[in-house]
């Protein structure tokens, strides 16, 4: 199986737990199956009078690594029960305008978080699956991954370093790499 996932993280944080989890993800895949971690840095605010004047190049970049990719995996962290204005920002941006943004449709998509509080990611996850819903993606139902207080999890250079949560992330991967499989059967 030659399976080609992306990850998008969303935070912009340096030593962000998010992308730091995506990372990890990237090296536990299934044989066969990669994943390449992308940040929403570079995209600027959505203003429709800048969409007017042409899509931004780091907008149609991550579009077209989205659109080339088998499935997506979406790291989010969770600020103010919700997603961080920045992944929104990042996603109302790939959905722009109309046209291009149908590519959403039908992509196997599943989400992971990690946060420092003890609830982990659970608020930002349902508000994302809002707007995966709109975008008629093949969301996995089949998990998610919550990471609760990530600052206990990852060492000073953002390295996993508890060992269940890596067997956790690396079922996780497998599973989702087992829909993606099924779905492009389909």
């Amino acid at each position: 199986m030659t399976m080609n996932l992306i990850a998008l993280s969303g935070s912009l944080r340096a030593a962000s737990f998010n992308t730091a989890l995506l990372r990890t993800a990237a090296t536990l895949c299934p044989e066969g199956v990669t994943l390449t971690v992308h940040t929403l840095h570079g995209i600027p605010l959505y203003d429709g009078d800048l969409e007017a004047q042409g899509v931004p190049a780091a907008v149609t970049t991550l579009r077209e690594a989205i659109k080339a990719a088998d499935g997506l995996v979406i790291g989010t962290p969770e600020y103010n029960n919700a997603i961080p204005g920045v992944l929104k920002n990042g996603l109302d941006w790939l959905s722009r305008p109309p046209a291009e943004g149908r590519f959403f449709a039908g992509k196997p998509v599943a989400m992971m978080g990690a946060s420092q509080g003890g609830f982990g990611t659970i608020q930002s996850q349902d508000a994302l699956l809002s707007v995966m819903r709109a975008f008629a993606v093949d969301f996995w139902m089949g998990g998610r991954l919550m990471v609760s207080r990530a600052q206990n999890l990852f060492d000073a250079d953002g390295q996993l370093s508890d060992e269940a949560l890596r067997e956790q992330l690396r079922g996780f991967m497998k599973g989702f790499a087992a829909h993606v499989q099924k779905s492009k059967r389909v």
